[in-house]
Order: structure tokens, then sequence, then C-alpha cells
């Protein structure tokens, strides 16, 4: 634990990956992002036929067993090398969740360069928080059909291992042989943004040096696409997928359910600079609130959202004014984005002229558990590489959010220097969490 006498502690992101409707890498899905290239289309996991709402945003062309790009040195003592994320015996063993979460927990770990320094290493002081919303639901759908068809013995023995959510973290601290904590949160939407700011308080209090975080979720099912599509939830745009998802557009309709994975190695500033390591942003503030209001529904003028916001600037100790991009929550429905955006004004009063605002479900779709490391993606490569990404679709403003004066971002990405930016994620229950990421100074 820290002491009022110890160093502050710093964390900051050496690596990323992605599986994501946009593309089955991070660097597919930021191309995707700033070109303002969307990743939704008709449902092709099953037949929607009789649904209202019969579009997703699907994960296309992944393969869960493909050989990595360059071997990873050797975990543990076994001493051999990993060739391949999951074999093709694991795929049949794990759920499609996990099966897009180490795909893209690999490519984080992967691109962080950890894998090079592992002997000068302490395992037990690295760690993994990966989030999930809902777990193995594909798998709980099949099975039950599998049992009520055959009986008890045709329950397959790897069942529990597909759908419990906690599987995911658990499978990737046994490959990438991170002997730290190892868990897993599920806070609906807000899943994976609790993820990052848990791990990175894990390192600030000197409990590791390095996290892996972020979060999965694959729930393109007929249960799950029913379920919010009884709850006149989900857009019915079915003849223009593309367009179905339109955060602050006066036409929006809902939003649009999606899988996909983001992940994130997190680490302690001087443990990467001794390393050398390449230094995407740091993660200088996290707020954690509830509205304590609805299940479902954000609190008027979304005053939990803006607690939350406002904890997360005060943890890093930024003032508004210091916020060039706000990576929003933004979910293409007829209330949540009025509100968002309501609690964004008023946080950023005295910022709106410098200020973007974007929401990349409007590309995306809603990554459910995995939404808040995807709005924290967009955000740290904001900072990274100088654009931020659009929020497309949005072609007449709804009159309440454009009152707000914010600048959404419409339609074209924008070049231009991102110093911090903030991310948002909430979640049914009531649930929120932000995260502000700065670029790195002394």
């Amino acid at each position: 634990m820290q002491t009022p006498s110890s160093p502050v502690r710093r964390v900051v992101i050496t690596g990323i990956g992605a599986v994501t409707p946009c593309g089955n890498t991070a660097a597919d899905t930021w191309n995707s992002l700033i070109e303002g290239r969307s990743g939704i289309g008709r449902i092709t996991r099953f037949d929607p036929t009789g649904c209202t709402a019969q579009i997703a945003g699907e994960v296309k062309n992944f393969d869960p067993a493909r050989m990595l790009p360059a071997p990873l040195r050797p975990r543990g003592a076994a001493g051999e090398p990993l060739l391949q994320a999951l074999t093709a015996k694991d795929v049949k063993k794990f759920g499609r969740f996990t099966h897009l979460g180490v795909g893209a927990a690999v490519e984080a770990y992967a691109d962080s360069g950890l894998d090079a320094h592992r002997d000068g290493l302490s395992a037990e002081r690295m760690g993994v928080n990966l989030g999930v919303g809902l777990g193995g639901l594909p798998e709980m759908e099949a099975m039950h059909d599998t049992w009520k068809a055959g009986g008890f013995r045709k329950i397959s023995p790897f069942f529990i291992i597909q759908i419990a959510p906690n599987l995911l973290a658990g499978q990737v601290s046994l490959l990438l042989d991170f002997r730290g904590a190892n868990m897993s949160v599920a806070s609906a939407c807000a899943t994976s943004g609790h993820a990052i700011g848990e791990a990175a308080a894990a390192i600030i209090r000197n409990d590791a040096d390095v996290m892996v975080a972020g979060g999965a979720e694959s729930t393109v099912t007929p249960l799950a696409i029913g379920a919010f599509a009884q709850m006149r939830a989900l857009s019915t745009r079915n003849d223009q997928p593309e367009k179905a998802s339109r955060p602050y557009d006066r036409n929006r309709d809902g939003f649009v359910l999606s899988e996909g994975s983001v992940v994130f190695i997190l680490e302690e500033l001087e443990h990467a600079r001794r390393r050398g390591a390449r230094i995407y942003a740091e993660v200088r503030g996290y707020g954690a609130s509830a509205d304590a209001y609805h299940l479902s529904s954000l609190a008027p003028g979304a005053e939990g959202s803006a607690r939350s916001m406002r904890l997360a600037l005060a943890r890093g100790g930024l003032a508004p004014t210091e916020i060039d991009f706000v990576s929003a929550h933004a979910t293409s429905t007829p209330g949540g984005d009025g509100e968002e955006g309501a609690a964004i004004a008023n946080v950023f009063a005295d910022n709106k002229a410098n200020l973007n605002v974007s929401g990349v479900k409007s590309m995306t779709g809603h990554l459910l558990g995995a939404a808040g490391a995807m709005g924290a993606f967009a955000a740290v490569l904001a900072i990274h590489q100088g654009i931020i990404p659009p929020t497309i679709n949005l072609e007449n403003v709804d009159p309440a959010c454009g009152d707000l004066g914010l600048n959404f971002t419409p339609n074209t990405a924008v070049r231009r220097t991102v110093n911090a930016a903030l991310a948002n994620s909430f979640g049914f229950g009531g649930t929120n969490a932000s995260i502000v990421v700065a670029r790195v100074k002394d």
C-alpha cells in the first residue's frame, strides 16, 4: 500500500489490442473509426426474421486459433513459445467472448513489448482485470437446446468454462503467466470502464506493476436481441444498417447491439520507462458513481454521470478547461444521448469552445461490457495520433442536443492536438465510470 512518504505511482498505457465489428486488430479498428466506416450489418449469427431489430455489429472473419504474427517467449517452466492464442481444442472449451477477449489481450501484450523483458520481471507483480457484462449467453442458449433435445448426457463438460465471465481473465492469466491479481468486473455497460479504473488503482496502491485491463462481450443472440427489442431499446432501421446508430441525431431510434473486445496493458510509469516502452497515454483519473435513481434510465440531467466525470477530473488534478475531447457513452437512444450531453455541457460549461465530443458507437454499435474500453480506445489514440474520430450519421442534430452548445464532431474526423481526454461509460443499475487520459508530462 502507499504510505504518506511513498512516491506517487503513475499509470501509463503501453499496449493496445482490439477485436471489434470495425476490425480484427487495433490498427484496423482505428483506421475504420477515423475514416468514419461503420461495422454494422444484418445479423448473420442467427435468423432474425420476425424480430423488429435485425441488425448488429458482428465481428467478422475472426479466427481465434490464428497464428500470432511473432512467437511470444516462454511462460512458466514448460519453456514452450506461444504460437497461437488458442488452439483448436481451446476454441471448443471457451465461449465466444473469451475467443474475442484473448485475441485482444494477446495483441495488447505483444504490442507492449513486455515479452522481451520477461526474464527480469516478476510474474507476481503482473495482474489481470478483464470485465464481461453478460458472459456466455450464446453458449447458454445453445446448450439449453442440446439438453432439451438429448438429455443430461449431452451437456458438455466444458459448459461452465464456456459461460463463466471470469474465465476470460483466467485464461489470459494462464497464457501470459501473470500471477498477480486475477479478477473480472461485471457492471453492465460500465464494466470495462470500471475494469480499467480498478486496474489502474491496483498499480497506484503498489499491488502490481503491470495490469491487463479491458473487457469483452458476445451476446448477438436471439434472446439478447429479442429482449432488448421488446424493451424498444434497439434501432429498427433494418434497411440501412450502417446508418442505424446515430447519436445526437433527431431521427435516432435506439442502439445497435454489438460484440467485441478492447484490452490495454497498464504499467507503472517508471517501470515502463526503465525498459524503454512506447507510451500511448497516462491514466490520470478515474471516477465511479451511482445514480441511485432507476435501473435502466439515467438520472435527470445525468447527475450521477456528471459526478463520475468530476471525480475523474479531480483525481487526475485536471480542470475541465484542460480536456480537449470527450469520448461519450452516446448509445443513440432517444433519452440517453440528451441526458449525457446535458451532463457534459454542465461539467465543461467553461470549455465548450475548445471541446470535441464524439460517439464511436455510431460506427461500432454498443459492445455492452466492452463499451467502456472501446470509448477509452478512442480517447487514448486521439491523444497518441492527434485525430478525433467522428460521430457518423449525424445529419440533423436533435434540437435538445444542439441547444447544449457542444461540438459533436459530426461525420468527419478532426485533426488536432489532444493533450487530455475523458471517456464515459454508463450501465443499467445506474452505474457510471469515467476515465481521464493525458499525454505524459514530467
